[in-house]
């Protein structure tokens, strides 16, 4: 249990903006920190939730409340994940060679590649946003989990990118039990978000995390922190566009 609280914090301060309340690094732990990945998802999931009932009860739920909500994932997540996202777009967009694009993907530079799909990203959530339902926000809670979930498995399961940072230790983490943790949260977050009205964007973030996870990793050469954050911002996506169109498909209903 020691163990498992003090992940769940490295993956706080690691992957969180939020002021981690307990600071600890335990090298051994990387593995089962990754797995906690979905359980911060949940935690990020209740803010933006708690942040659209707030905007609603303020009267706020326009463009402003919009451009909000559009935000808040990201900047929960210290950007860190969309940082990921411009990155393997840079050197997916590139269509040069696979050391190539490796080489571009370690680049700390931002390409024009990136700055569009950015541009693109955020407009077209944005447009989502504003024409969102806000009287329906419980997937708000599960998105984040969901995609969190895809990554984790990902990391644990398929083979990294050489220079990736858990590239070393591989084996070993295919091995660990805790891996077993986000296909849990996924499982349980599908399963309850169906009779709660949410399970149509769950499946959303899912289906986008898993296709941008498969696409990433072939394009790029294997699984790396980037292609993590690419997908998870990818599924936050397709969750949030699911989650409109399955409101406006019940209001003409």
């Amino acid at each position: 249990m020691r163990k498992t609280v003090t992940a769940f914090f490295m993956c706080w301060g690691m992957f969180c903006s939020i002021p981690c309340p307990y600071r600890k690094w335990d090298e051994e732990l990387r593995p089962l920190m990754i797995s906690m990945l979905p359980i911060l998802g949940l935690f990020i999931g209740a803010l933006w939730l708690l942040e659209s009932l707030l905007l609603r009860l303020l009267g706020l739920s326009g463009l402003f409340g919009a451009a909000l909500l559009l935000v808040t994932p990201w900047a929960l997540s210290g950007f860190i994940h969309l940082d990921g996202f411009m990155d393997c777009c840079d050197a997916i967009m590139s269509r040069r060679d696979l050391q190539e694009k490796q080489r571009i993907l370690k680049d700390p530079h931002a390409g024009s590649f990136a700055v569009i799909s950015l541009i693109i990203l955020a407009l077209l959530e944005f447009s989502l946003f504003a024409s969102w339902d806000w009287s329906r926000p419980l997937p708000l809670l599960l998105i984040p989990a969901v995609s969190r979930s895809c990554s984790a498995l990902a990391v644990n399961a398929l083979k990294p990118m050489g220079h990736s940072s858990y590239a070393g230790r591989y084996r070993e983490n295919k091995r660990n039990a805790e891996n077993a943790l986000p296909l849990f949260v996924l499982a349980a977050a599908s399963i309850l978000s169906f009779p709660l009205g949410g399970g149509a964007a769950a499946l959303g973030a899912a289906a986008g995390s898993c296709l941008a996870l498969m696409y990433g990793s072939r394009q790029l050469g294997g699984m790396s922190g980037d292609v993590s954050g690419y997908a998870i911002t990818i599924g936050e996506a397709c969750g949030v566009l699911v989650m409109v169109l399955q409101g406006r498909i019940a209001a003409v209903v």
